[in-house]
């Protein structure tokens, strides 16, 4: 019998932008150039939404967000007004890359890979995600693999504290600190342990983004010239390419090597309050306006006189309040689809303070996901095609917002992020296009030999 010895090493970069890492900064990062110089590689579209949650997961199961029921970290579990529970990784209902592999004997290592929180049993080893509360929390699988981990790690990190925050030169110093601990845990596992699919994922490129951006890109609104902080996405990316270096000299001919990321990044122009938008416009009626900014869940909401509430984030989710769905629902089915559509339509045409078109994209979650398990919202929102966040607070009689309610934040996400693949059959560099999140699992076991699942959605790459 032919035993096949393929191994898999996927490299998760969380948030990675195409038009950066393959375009403006390529030449400053000799370890990938000289990657895709000998490897298939390309844009990726994302899950809609194009968020961590779910698109890591459907990466690893090749299921759209409806089949996971996974509409966003947090998710609607009854139709209630009690607001959002966060997800986590007991509510997957697929098996992932690594489930797979693990039931057919394949050595698995997984470290820092979102949504595998509270750690369940693999055929090797887990070291749990930024999702964890803590590192004092049950974060590896085996239990005991946590000292090692702290052991070599000198203290892991599982994320960096407040990065919404103006304490810039703490967020740099912790990202670059929780980055070089998880890639230190990763070199020692690919010496140390016996695997046939690795995966890492790391969050520093999310964080700098979200922290950074202003800071190098003169067309953000809040550029700022001149700063000491002007090259901190760049070096942080030369950073990165030494550790793949690092990573590729460990690894063997006969491992498939893979960079992907569960989305990209752009500027964030600034954010529409939805629910300021709901209120001028009739949807939503409170029984008391706050004096101040506040959160939608401190609301005092008069439900028997709303039809719609919205939720923020860096897109924007539509709620309605349905006769005999919610529990003082007003619109009935009958008119349901009516002022759905009619909500696209306003959305759609939101103009900015000048008049303009921002060209928001508005979804049906059944017509963008085969199966809508869960509760999915009604309607998502896309704000200016990702160039604007949602805001949920209520309270500065303003639809439009410069500031983020949640901390400040530069970046958006945007719905393009990158793969790259290369293995002892690539012999020169290929830009490829059409490639979805949902390819790569597909992709991964049929290069390792194994059987593709029937309910996969990718194609093999």
């Amino acid at each position: 019998m032919i035993i096949n010895k393929k191994k898999v090493f996927v490299l998760g970069l969380d948030s990675m932008p195409p038009e950066l890492f393959f375009e403006r900064w390529l030449d400053q990062l000799p370890n990938v150039k000289r990657l895709l110089s000998r490897s298939i590689y390309g844009d990726m579209k994302s899950t809609i939404p194009a968020i961590t949650c779910p698109a890591w997961m459907s990466m690893m199961t090749s299921a759209n967000p409806g089949r996971l029921g996974l509409y966003g970290f947090r998710n609607r579990i009854s139709y209630d007004y009690e607001g959002l529970a966060f997800a986590n990784s007991k509510i997957i209902p697929l098996d992932t890359v690594w489930d797979i592999l693990s039931k057919i004997g394949k050595k698995v290592v997984v470290i820092g890979v979102p949504m595998t929180y509270p750690p369940r049993p693999v055929n090797g080893c887990m070291v749990t995600c930024f999702m964890t509360p803590d590192t004092s929390c049950e974060y590896t699988y085996p239990s005991g693999l946590k000292n090692e981990v702290e052991r070599i790690s000198g203290g892991y990190i599982l994320d960096v504290d407040e990065f919404r925050s103006d304490n810039k030169d703490t967020i740099l110093k912790e990202i670059y600190k929780m980055t070089e601990k998880r890639f230190k845990v990763t070199r020692h596992f690919i010496r140390s342990k016996d695997w046939d699919f690795f995966m890492m994922v790391e969050m520093g490129p999310d964080r700098i983004h979200h922290a950074f951006w202003k800071y190098f890109d003169k067309e953000h609104p809040k550029y700022v010239p001149g700063s000491k902080f002007h090259d901190a996405i760049l070096d942080y990316y030369k950073y990165l390419d030494k550790e793949i270096g690092e990573v590729l000299h460990l690894l063997d001919n006969n491992t498939m090597f893979c960079i992907v990321s569960d989305h990209g990044s752009k500027r964030m122009m600034g954010g529409i309050c939805i629910n300021e938008w709901l209120i001028r416009n009739g949807y939503l009626k409170l029984i008391q306006y706050p004096s101040e900014s506040t959160p939608f869940n401190k609301l005092m909401v008069d439900w028997g006189n709303t039809m719609v509430w919205g939720e923020g984030g860096y897109y924007g989710r539509i709620f309605m309040n349905v006769k005999g769905r919610e529990p003082r629902g007003i619109i009935t089915k009958h008119h349901y689809e009516h002022i759905r559509n009619e909500l696209i339509k306003k959305l759609e045409d939101l103009r900015d303070e000048n008049g303009n078109n921002i060209h928001t994209k508005v979804f049906k979650p059944e017509d963008i996901y085969s199966v809508c398990n869960g509760i999915p919202p009604d309607l998502i929102v896309y704000y200016g095609d990702l160039d604007w966040r949602s805001i949920g607070s209520v309270g500065t009689k303003s639809i439009w917002a410069s500031e983020n309610d949640t901390g400040p934040d530069d970046a958006n996400h945007s719905q393009y992020g990158i793969f790259i693949m290369q293995n002892a059959y690539i012999q020169q560099g290929t830009r490829h296009s059409g490639v979805t999140i949902y390819d790569i699992a597909p992709t991964i076991l049929n290069y390792m030999g194994v059987k593709i699942p029937d309910t996969m959605e990718g194609k093999v790459i």
